[in-house]
């Protein structure tokens, strides 16, 4: 495999962890939201990540793309709406009740970290990578 390779394979992981790392913050910006109706609340996002292998790449013929993971699909988390009696609120229904968001913030700080850290890892493989790429031209100049 080319070097250059891993460059591109570690990019597109960073774009995916950004990805749900963004999915995180939109999660936990919403997740004191309230609704009128379940269909209204907020669902909490997640993402899906799928390889992607070097015949699926858009890449020309000359180029021997190795491949990545690129994000797939964001979709609803499943985990039940919270109903909540709060009869005075504006956006109560006729029998008082209104609908929180599904987001579990222990959830989402997980998440986040998780995604910090993969980020973090990717960093650690292109900067390992370029040392190592150096060193082999220090290595050719002597």
């Amino acid at each position: 495999m080319p070097i250059d390779n891993i460059f591109g394979i570690a990019g597109s992981a960073l774009n995916a962890q950004m990805a749900r790392m963004n999915a995180v913050a939109s999660n936990l910006a919403n997740s004191s939201t309230v609704a009128g109706t379940e269909g209204e609340a907020f669902r909490a996002k997640r993402t899906i990540f799928k390889a992607v292998m070097a015949e699926q790449t858009q890449a020309p013929r000359d180029q021997t793309y190795q491949g990545g993971v690129k994000v797939d699909a964001l979709i609803d988390d499943p985990s039940p709406i919270r109903r909540v009696s709060d009869p005075g609120n504006p956006l109560a229904d006729k029998e008082g009740f209104v609908y929180l968001s599904n987001v579990n913030e222990m959830t989402e700080m997980v998440e986040m970290m998780a995604a910090s850290r993969s980020y973090q890892n990717n960093v650690e493989v292109i900067n390992t990578t370029r040392q190592l790429m150096l060193r082999t031209l220090d290595i050719t100049r002597s």
